[in-house]
Order: structure tokens, then sequence, then C-alpha cells
């Protein structure tokens, strides 16, 4: 418990006797926590050149324990300081590593061979992730089963945001559904599209990895194979394929049942997502195409797309008969 402040394990043993007792003696020592008398001797020794143990004023043949807070704190505090000087060396050091190598082939694109190699690089990816992971999820896994990815969870407890884009093929893998409904409600953001064109993980828009060959029970019977991608225009173009995807895909939120449904699952019900209630909203206070998107933080084409499916859903002609269909249906 107290190697953080550089005790061993024999140290802390004897400094926690001396804590619960005002003083003892080297025998009282040795006997309570079962060690020899010569070992006694020189933890003691080296508790009080630590300043966690002192000779006893009334009888030098005991000793008794400083203060916790004064002895403890102040080696916590040093010890701290010295991580957060490690860190922001390491930073530096890692900064200086990829600008010596980021015109590197060999550096920019790394391939993988193996599905243990693969889960653990995927791993990695997650844990060194700080701010945002982007995913494609294919039905049929290559190496990483659906459920099986713990580090996504540890990942958004630590505040990383997750976006996961799911094909609807993905949702008859056994499991699937029950594990993405965890995802969810640990604050995954989840849409779902027909089909993807690839599997890809991308973590902070720095470093990818994109399996190179189909892969489950219908794809190469071989060692799964993927690149691990960095700072590049490809890792650019990824990042590009994923958002242009993810505009198109339709949310997927938990109901109140407890099952995922999506936005079309949603208006065929006559329960309306929120995002689009609000847009609906902004349509009829009379916003344009280019305020709304402004306004919602989407794209101007995101914008008329969801305009023109609500119409579709309604079977409305005209963007007044769509008005007209959401206050009959209490939408806005």
């Amino acid at each position: 418990m107290l190697e953080a402040a550089g005790l061993t394990s024999v140290e802390e043993t004897v400094y926690r006797l001396l804590v619960m007792t005002y003083t003892a003696s080297v025998d009282e020592i040795a006997s309570q926590a079962g060690l020899a008398l010569n070992q006694v001797e020189s933890v003691l020794a080296a508790l009080t050149v630590k300043g966690l143990a002192n000779r006893s004023d009334r009888n030098a043949l005991h000793f008794t324990a400083s203060p916790p807070d004064v002895a403890l704190l102040p080696r916590l505090q040093r010890r701290a300081e010295a991580l957060d000087l490690a860190r922001a060396s390491i930073a530096d050091l890692l900064e200086s590593y990829r600008s010596t190598r980021r015109h590197q082939a060999d550096h920019l694109i790394e391939v993988i061979t193996g599905a243990g190699a693969l889960r653990q690089h995927l791993r990695q990816l997650q844990d060194n992730a700080r701010h945002e992971m982007l995913w494609f999820c294919k039905a049929q896994y290559v190496a990483m089963p659906s459920g099986s990815n713990r580090a996504e969870f540890e990942a958004l407890a630590r505040g990383v945001r997750y976006r996961v884009l799911y094909e609807r093929a993905f949702f008859d893998d056994h499991g699937a559904v029950d594990n993405v409904i965890s995802g969810v409600r640990a604050g995954e953001l989840a849409r779902s599209v027909p089909h993807l064109p690839l599997r890809l993980a991308i973590a902070d828009r720095e470093i990818a990895i994109c399996p190179l060959v189909p892969g489950g029970p219908h794809g190469s019977p071989n060692e799964p194979t993927a690149a691990l991608l960095r700072d590049s225009s490809l890792l650019e173009a990824m990042t590009a394929l994923f958002e242009r995807h993810w505009e198109d895909a339709a949310p997927l939120h938990l109901s109140d049942s407890g099952t995922i449904a999506s936005a079309d699952d949603a208006e065929a019900t006559g329960v309306l997502p929120e995002a689009d209630r609000r847009l609906l909203s902004l349509l009829v206070a009379g916003l344009a195409d280019k305020s709304i998107a402004g306004q919602m933080g989407l794209s101007r084409r995101t914008v008329q797309r969801r305009i023109q499916h609500m119409m579709a859903v309604v079977g409305a002609t005209t963007r007044m008969q769509l008005a007209w269909h959401a206050t009959r249906k209490g939408w806005v």
C-alpha cells in the first residue's frame, strides 16, 4: 500500500506496528512481525534514515513512529512531482520520435500478423487514446469476438468519446445486440448503416488499425493481417471515410424497454429522436437549411437528408405537409 511513498513491504509492516504502539523495542517488533532480530534492526535503521522512525526519548532501546502526515505526505508529494516531470519528458520524447519518423514509409505503415498480435494492438490503441475512438464494426469478427473488448469501457470511464458504426449484419452475430446495449449504456455513440466497406479503428485521428483481408468464419482461412497506419494522407482519408459514413448513418438509442432501436424504428412507432425533434422545430420556425445545420452542428447535406427521410415516413411531398404531419403526430 505504501510502495508509492518509497517503502518496501517489510518497512511498511514495521512502520505500521510502530504507529499502533506508543513505543516498541527491537525484540517486540520482531516477535509481532515474525521477523529476525537482525532484519528488524536493518529495517529500523532504514526507517530512521527516511524520517519515519526515531529512538524514544525515554528509552534509547525503543523506537517510536513519526506522524504519518509529517513523514509520508511530503514523500508522496515529491514523487508526484517527479512523475509529472517524467510524463512531460516522455511527451517531449514521443513528439521527437514522431517528428523524426513522420515521413518514413516503414513508420507510417506497419503490418500486423496474427490474431493475438492484432488483439494486443487494438488494446494498446484504446489504452493510449486520449480524446476519441472511431470504429467501423462489420459482421463476423477477425480477432476480437463481440463482447470481449473491455478496453472500451475503461476508456469511456476516463472520458474518451467512442463513435461506433455498425453494419446491420453485425447484429446477427450471437450476443451482438446485448453487447451494443452495454456500450450505449456506458456512453458509446452508436449508429447503423446497411453496409461498411472495411473494418477500421482510429484513435485520436493519429493512428489507425485496418485489417487487410476479409476475416471471420467466411473470410480468409489464414492468419489475419492488418495495417497499422500513422499520421499520413492515408490516415486522413480513412478518417474522412468514417465521417462520410457517420453522416449518413441512422443513430441507435436505447428504447424505454431497454432494447436498441434506430431512428427509422422510432419514426415508424411515432417516437421521434430528440435531434430530429429539434430539427423539425427549427424548420417550422422558418430557418433555412444552412442555418439549421449551423445550429445543430451538422452538414447541410445531412439536414436535407433527414428532412427528406421524414417526409417519406409521413408521406409528405412538401415541407409544409411535413410540418403539418409533425404537429399532428406531436413531434414538435
